[in-house]
């Protein structure tokens, strides 16, 4: 016999099992992140009504700076995508939390209009980089085919914040703890948890596969090589932003989300205000921390929306209608809410449906542009798209900011937002693909 030593075969890895170890591992930490960021972006909508009591602010000054968060935001989005790319997300996820943390909180000291701008500008260009760097920090650990799914489930973030921030900051609102208003606490508080989990992220986030210590050496190699093959063929085939522009289903699909996120971005921050006129002064009077309760109803049937939406796309093979469908009936439902004299039960029905209908649509939505786009040309596609989506932010709340101060009432401000989701389900309708699947 030879004493000659065989070669040790490699071990044989399992794909499937590595995807959902990195998915249980990735997923819920950036859900966690995603929820703390979305609550600091949109608490001063809850904490407004209070605020414009104790600091005599116009609707119209609410409105600049509920809209001037999105431009430090737009500053900095593409910068912060870059430094993940070719530098460490754990540093630089540390760093925006941190100072976005510190920035909410800060809120709170504001008295002068010039103030709050600067708060909420400061605000913006801190947690500018989370959203987009989320983005390429998936490409770092999931391949292509499973990253819509993660995708998902960071963005059910959204409404699980806004569903716990409508009930918290409705408590803290009734505080008044050494000298501080309720208000003020809304932006101490709710802003700590940033600062908190900014802190611990060097403990907790890994930047890399080839640095996870709970993947085995023969793991973490396979999924390197599998995310390094597909960047270079993304790499080759990458087109151009000119080219990619001049494609009418580009334009289509961001002139879509631009009209509804401008409606969108707004009912989130002006909804709390809107629905003291909408709901009957005798149920708040008697129950001061209803609203919020039924703000938080509203936002939680969001989370419901999002899940069925999925769900029901998936099934059907259907993303564009589903789309449309969630657009259009978040308009629909939001003008029924405002028609005069209805049972409080019918108006809180209209305005739950408007939140299940509201968070439905962005999941199909975001799928359209690889239906009928290369992955090459969809992924420079969808960054453009996404800018015009963050730039709806900055146009929304102004707009209804301004209508109040110039005499129109809260129901004719959501029947603005409501028709931005008309406009977008006419755009995203007019798309011609060339698949449903």
């Amino acid at each position: 016999m030879s004493d000659v030593p065989r070669p040790v075969p490699e071990p044989v890895v399992d794909g499937r099992a590595v995807r959902r170890k990195v998915a249980r591992r990735i997923v819920p930490l950036i859900f966690i992140l995603y929820v703390v960021a979305y609550l600091d972006r949109a608490n001063a909508g809850f904490a407004k009504p209070r605020m414009q009591e104790a600091l005599g602010f116009s609707d119209q000054q609410f409105g600049w700076g509920f809209g001037i968060f999105f431009i430090g935001y737009l500053l900095l989005e593409i910068p912060g995508a870059l430094i993940v790319e070719h530098r460490s997300a754990r540093r630089w996820f540390t760093r925006i939390m941190i100072t976005w943390g510190l920035c909410s909180m800060a809120t709170a000291l504001v008295r002068t209009p010039w103030q709050f701008y600067l708060a909420r500008f400061l605000l913006g260009l801190a947690e500018a980089g989370f959203f987009p760097g989320v983005i390429v920090y998936f490409t770092h650990w999931f391949p292509r085919a499973e990253r819509a799914r993660a995708l998902a489930g960071m963005v059910l973030g959204v409404p699980v914040s806004l569903a716990l921030g409508a009930r918290v900051s409705g408590w803290l609102l009734e505080v008044e703890w050494f000298g501080w208003s309720g208000w003020q606490w809304v932006f101490l508080l709710e802003g700590l948890p940033a600062v908190l989990m900014g802190l611990a992220l060097p403990f907790i986030l890994v930047d890399r596969p080839r640095q996870a210590r709970w993947l085995t050496p023969a793991e973490r190699d396979w999924l390197e090589a599998t995310l390094e093959a597909e960047r270079r063929t993304d790499a080759q085939n990458a087109p151009a932003l000119a080219q990619v522009v001049r494609l009418p289903i580009v334009w289509l699909l961001a002139l879509g989300i631009l009209v509804t996120n401008t409606g969108g971005y707004a009912m989130v921050f002006w909804l709390p205000t809107a629905m003291r006129q909408l709901l009957p002064e005798a149920a708040l009077r008697s129950h001061p921390d209803a609203l919020f309760n039924w703000l938080g109803l509203v936002y939680a049937c969001g989370l419901v929306g999002v899940w069925l939406s999925g769900r029901s796309s998936d099934l059907w093979g259907d993303r564009k209608w589903h789309c449309v469908a969630g657009q259009a009936l978040t308009g629909v439902c939001l003008m029924a809410s405002v028609a005069p004299g209805q049972p409080l039960p019918l108006v809180l029905t209209w305005l739950c449906l408007t939140g299940f209908f509201a968070f439905s649509w962005p999941s199909p939505f975001w799928v359209l542009p690889t239906l009928t786009l290369s992955a090459s040309t969809a992924a420079v596609a969808i960054g453009f798209i996404n800018m015009c989506a963050n730039l709806a932010g900055a146009l929304g709340s102004p707009v209804v900011g301004s209508m109040k101060d110039g005499g129109f009432g809260d129901r004719a401000c959501l029947l603005f937002l409501a028709s931005c989701y008309l406009l977008g389900a006419l755009f995203v309708a007019s798309l011609r693909l060339r698949g449903s699947r």
